[in-house]
């Protein structure tokens, strides 16, 4: 990014493509942090994870039931049952095991140590539970009849060698790979550090990305609509955007067509912002107070900072903005005010820098073709990119609502974006058509 505006981006109409490019080849990876378990979920491991235990770290029982020897339950049944001496209990977590003996039974808890001795293990539902009954459906509690681990159990069914037994290793061995280097870190994930003793781990932050709207004519939701004013939809949208790309976001609430107190508001949000996205105010009005407020920043900034502003050759999301601020160099995204071409925008160009900052391989919205079920034509400006709004389903997508960037409810109802390249004007039912899939 230049030191002050490149006033020759204004004059031409750069493509899709090239702002995206720009965008990407300016944003870097955030650095690498140590981090809490829960903190780090959502984020991505910087570094492979390997096993130093394994999992499970000791043979143990998948039921609860009963240790025994194989031959001692060979050919039982519920007429001529086996029947073996209890000697004592074993249960999770504990580490005075009995020794099994020929004849004999531990009464033993899913999750326990197979005892030594014992080959496998017979749930309780194949004994009388020591009642000396018929088959039981589970074992009483310890504490209410502790007799239980003594005395005598029949053992209506025989059982192969190590039956209901989860072997030592059977999920990971130690030395495994358990997690490789950019693997995003969900609860399955978290959970697998936690079972193999990792309390911390190295990872790319979350970005923290500060979301701005402008606009004089804007109010908050749940306040009073005056004349001339509308409600901010944009910042709701764009933060909820970040979120849901994996950031932290945080909302500013809308800054009035004023160049001095966004300059302002800007420079007071860069302390928590690794990225910053306003929107409106890019385009050509006498009242585009971002563009007003940012042309010349890199004039007043630091070496290497400078928001420079552009035409892009796509509908909707033509005035784009992008560049640096302050003295870290803060990545700052400009996005046009209209609700259709603020998310848009995001999709395109946010979005990807944000999984950038992440540290993610492939930043970008999965794209597929589809077929184009449509009552008529889709029609689209020569020389542009269209993004029209649509729901896809089946291999087929359909358009929904008209082309126009102020139609929030129609956005409301899309789940991708069907892309109508710059030189296609008219595109007929029937026709395979991009689209990219934003649920």
């Amino acid at each position: 990014m230049s030191s002050s505006p490149r006033t020759t981006g204004q004059d031409r109409l750069w493509s899709v493509d090239e702002h995206l490019e720009d965008i990407l080849t300016a944003v870097r990876p955030l650095e690498p942090i140590e981090l809490q378990l829960l903190d780090a979920q959502g984020c991505v491991l910087v570094d492979d994870v390997t096993v130093p235990v394994s999992l499970p770290p000791f043979d143990n029982s998948s039921m609860d039931g009963y240790a025994v020897r194989v031959a001692d339950v060979a050919g039982a049944s519920e007429e001529f049952p086996a029947v073996l001496d209890v000697v004592g209990d074993v249960a999770a977590g504990q580490a005075d095991l009995v020794q099994v003996g020929p004849g004999q039974a531990a009464r033993i808890m899913t999750g326990a140590p197979l005892p030594p001795g014992a080959e496998t293990v017979v749930p309780v539902e194949w004994t009388d539970g020591g009642l000396g009954e018929g088959p039981v459906t589970g074992m009483r509690a310890r504490a209410q009849a502790p007799e239980g681990a003594e005395g005598q159990v029949h053992v209506h069914r025989p059982a192969e060698a190590r039956a209901h037994v989860r072997a030592k290793g059977s999920d990971v061995r130690a030395g495994d790979l358990a997690l490789e280097a950019g693997t995003v870190l969900g609860p399955p994930q978290i959970a697998l550090l936690a079972a193999i003793g990792r309390g911390t781990v190295r990872v790319r932050p979350r970005p923290r990305v500060v979301v701005v709207s402008t606009g004089s004519e804007l109010v908050q939701p749940d306040e009073q609509l005056a004349d001339g004013q509308i409600y901010d939809s944009n910042s709701f949208a764009l933060t909820a955007a970040a979120r849901d790309a994996g950031a932290i976001a945080y909302r500013v609430g809308a800054v009035a067509d004023d160049a001095d107190t966004l300059r302002a508001t800007i420079e007071d949000q860069l302390v928590r912002a690794d990225i910053l996205v306003t929107t409106g105010g890019v385009s050509v009005g006498a009242y585009d107070v971002v563009k007003e407020a940012l042309s010349h920043v890199g004039d007043e900034d630091e070496a290497g900072s400078g928001i420079e502003f552009r035409k892009l050759a796509m509908q909707p999301g033509k005035p784009q903005g992008f560049g640096s601020i302050g003295p870290n160099h803060t990545p700052l995204l400009a996005l046009p005010g209209n609700p259709v071409s603020s998310y848009v925008s995001f999709e395109l160009f946010v979005r990807p820098a944000i999984r950038t900052l992440m540290g993610l391989a492939d930043v970008h919205r999965p794209r597929t073709t589809a077929t184009l079920i449509s009552g008529k034509a889709l029609t689209s400006p020569k020389g542009r990119r269209q993004f029209l709004r649509g729901t896809y389903a089946d291999g087929s997508v359909s358009p929904v609502g008209g082309a126009g960037s102020h139609l929030v409810a129609a956005l409301a109802h899309a789940d991708a974006l069907i892309v109508v390249p710059e030189g296609t004007e008219s595109v007929e039912p029937g026709t395979e058509v991009e689209v990219v899939l934003l649920g």
